[in-house]
């Protein structure tokens, strides 16, 4: 016969006070020690444990309700028909929720927690890469310990070999730790600040001299150009290098184009925030020699990207600079592309220098001027582009000169240095 439970009513155990241990059935029982001032009520779980009697407290009453403290039996009860003591797991439990995190641990789920910031996948990979193999040796260790020399230890081997490197890394480090002590795992100052606390342990870093792609001078892209189809004309690459140019686009708008962002009847290409540089949603014109190039693509299409690898996923990063050594161009850049289309336009045409910028996705104007200007001028930069394409198409022109010869491809008549656009 069963024995009986939850003999106690609430209202029972409150005026319980005579000294005992007074039953609510399944071993739970309301212990009072004491009487008057000095009285103290208690729960208690009794218990056989590998044939030994034992006792595992439930809390203090009234602090723990009667209902909480049959609670706490049916989960000691489940974990005895387990086969586990519920002492040592309550133990477990605590030491758990004691315990500081590892950086490794924060890091990780900063980087999940701030998923949603980045535009693409690159970023999280940087961030990735960072915080588990250059901060490898803080990632093991409890976040409250890292102290100031934990962080030099790691940032001291590349401040002088990989000064852009070092940087990011101890930005990103600063961010882990603000984050655990956002959390209430760590107190006082963070030791990877820069201002008034690292800058006085590292050298202060050179500024980077920035500047500059090498670009082809805008007279021999049509040269270029022919060349390119003559030699590549059934490259996967070689298309979306000419595409690029058409375009005036950034490789990684090219890499990631998809074929949903086109519309081939309007004949625009939407390029969404989420992939361009300035977070904004950029409308590309598309000339009649751009959609040539897709109606090609469009007659093979095998996935989701317009420009996809014969072995399927995207292109590699490097794959448009790859044609441009292979024929023979060893100094300009494929992003110089944009600065020869900025040259030609400002040279050779009577476009407006708003258009021309429009047409490069560069933001133009102070913020006022901007809050005005809610249009994208998409009819004026499509002439723009098509007078582009048209120039692109002709054959006359400078003969393409020999880049990969050049010692150094920022010297020499034969390239100039381009602003990064």
């Amino acid at each position: 016969m069963a024995r009986p439970r939850n003999k106690l009513t609430a209202r029972q155990a409150a005026a319980i006070t005579s000294p005992g241990r007074h039953s609510d059935g399944g071993s739970l029982y309301l212990v009072i020690d004491g009487d008057g001032a000095a009285m103290r009520r208690r729960w208690l779980y009794l218990f056989n444990w590998r044939g030994k009697r034992r006792e595992m407290g439930l809390g203090g009453f009234p602090a723990v309700s009667l209902a909480n403290a049959r609670k706490g039996r049916d989960e000691a009860e489940r974990l005895v028909r387990e086969g586990r003591d519920p002492i040592a797991a309550r133990e477990e439990s605590r030491r758990a929720r004691s315990r500081k995190p590892t950086f490794g641990e924060v890091a990780d789920a900063l980087i999940e927690a701030k998923g949603t910031e980045w535009r693409n996948d690159k970023h999280r990979g940087q961030w990735v890469a960072t915080l588990t193999k250059d901060a490898a040796p803080l990632r093991s260790r409890p976040i409250d310990e890292i102290d100031t020399a934990a962080v030099l230890e790691v940032l001291k081997p590349l401040w002088t070999k990989k000064p852009e490197t070092a940087s990011r890394l101890r930005g990103r480090i600063e961010a882990v730790l603000d984050a655990a002590k956002a959390q209430g795992h760590r107190l006082g100052e963070n030791p990877a600040a820069w201002r008034g606390h690292l800058s006085h342990l590292l050298p202060k870093r050179q500024k980077l001299t920035r500047g500059h792609h090498a670009a082809m001078a805008y007279s021999e892209v049509p040269a270029f150009l022919a060349k390119l189809r003559e030699h590549q004309s059934e490259s996967i690459a070689a298309m979306a290098l000419e595409f690029a140019i058409l375009t005036a686009t950034r490789s990684g708008e090219i890499y990631g184009a998809r074929w949903t962002e086109l519309d081939m009847e309007t004949k625009v290409w939407i390029v969404p925030a989420s992939r361009m540089k300035a977070a904004r949603e950029h409308r590309v014109p598309l000339s009649d020699q751009a959609l040539t190039i897709l109606k090609k693509l469009a007659d093979a299409r095998a996935g989701e990207l317009v420009f996809q690898s014969p072995r399927g996923g995207s292109l590699s990063h490097v794959a448009m600079a790859k044609v441009m050594r292979r024929l023979g161009i060893g100094g300009p850049t494929v992003h110089g592309f944009r600065s020869a289309f900025r040259d030609w336009a400002g040279n050779e045409t009577h476009f407006p220098r708003e258009i021309a910028e429009a047409a490069l996705a560069h933001v133009v104007g102070d913020q006022a001027e901007q809050a005005y200007r809610r249009g994208d001028a998409l009819e004026k930069r499509r002439a723009l582009m098509e007078a582009w394409a048209s120039y692109c198409a002709k054959k006359a022109g400078a003969e393409l000169r020999h880049y990969a010869k050049q010692a150094n491809p920022l010297e020499g008549a034969s390239t100039k240095s381009a602003p990064q656009l």
